[in-house]
């Protein structure tokens, strides 16, 4: 699982301000929020990254590595807003984006905004379409940035003349029907009904993966292109579901468990543009700056 940078920022503040009270007044947050924040951090993780005592707290060697690293990732963020601030008004012109639905929400969306601000002078158009058409896209010039997925397991070459930034690598979950006893392996998905995605999507291909391991004794049902209607037919009970962990953020889950189980991989997402003497322009280089800075505010550590 990929660390939780949110988290990670808690955990700092504890190591700042010299305990879990101190943060939580540092962040302006509750000191039980806080110690949620580390709980969660330490069970996804496996570790413990904080010694409770009697005279309070202090991190523990792992703790201390993870917080050095969050130092780092607050570095980074800062110097990519100093960046950001001096491409501004300076940096002009049009930027086309081909990119799927679930991105283009949590993602593409919100760095419009923001980029609003910072670098007024681009203009950005949004084309929602999936990863081979976004890639067409690309190559006939219509688009500027393609975002693409890949299922973690497919080696994807990035063709000739193009240049791939790693945006997002984020979990698979098992969506299955509030009725249903949760599975806790692969194994346990042997004799359950999948409902099946789109033979050109990531889920596709990492629905086809999983299926060869947990070697189902029934044939997928169903056929859907949206995350929307996946959710809604494990809902009604057709099946269970193969989805990211983006397609479950502000979901209706009513009727619908997610669980996560090892084993299941990561959907990658990444910023495709063309590369060569002139490209790209001063312009994507600041849309997928904006894009970079945009997925480390996202939180997917919630679900599952």
């Amino acid at each position: 699982m990929v660390l939780d940078a949110k988290r990670l920022g808690v955990l700092l503040a504890v190591h700042r301000a010299g305990g879990v009270v101190a943060a939580a007044d540092l962040l302006h947050l509750t000191p039980s929020a806080i110690s949620q924040q580390i709980a969660k951090l330490e069970a996804e993780e496996g570790v413990e990254v904080l010694n409770r005592g009697p005279r309070g707290v202090t991190l523990t060697a792992v703790g201390l590595m993870l917080a050095e690293a969050a130092e780092r990732i607050e570095s980074e963020l800062v110097e990519a807003r100093k960046q950001i601030a001096t491409i501004g008004p300076d940096v002009s012109g049009r930027v086309a984006i081909g990119a799927f639905q679930t991105i283009t929400r949590s993602v593409v969306a919100p760095m419009l905004a923001e980029l609003a601000v910072t670098a007024p002078g681009i203009e950005i158009t949004v084309h929602e379409v999936e990863t081979e058409e976004s890639t067409r896209g690309l190559r006939s010039g219509e688009f500027d940035v393609a975002i693409v997925e890949h299922d973690s397991s497919a080696e994807r070459p990035v063709p000739r003349g193009f240049r791939e930034v790693p945006l997002l690598d984020e979990p698979w979950r098992v969506a299955v029907p509030a009725s249903m006893a949760a599975p806790t392996s692969l194994q346990d998905l042997k004799d359950v009904t999948w409902i099946g995605a789109v033979k050109s999507t990531a889920a596709a291909r990492a629905l086809a993966r999983v299926v060869d391991v947990a070697r189902p004794t029934r044939e997928t049902l169903h056929s859907y292109y949206s995350y929307e209607v996946a959710i809604a037919l494990v809902a009604a009970g057709q099946g269970v579901a193969l989805l990211p962990a983006l397609a479950l953020e502000g979901a209706d889950l009513r009727g619908v468990d997610v669980v996560p189980i090892a084993g299941l991989g990561m959907r990658h997402i990444a910023a495709r543009h063309r590369g060569n003497r002139h490209e790209p322009t001063p312009a994507v280089r600041a849309v997928i700056d904006a894009l970079l800075e945009q997925v480390t505010l996202l939180d997917l550590g919630y679900i599952g």
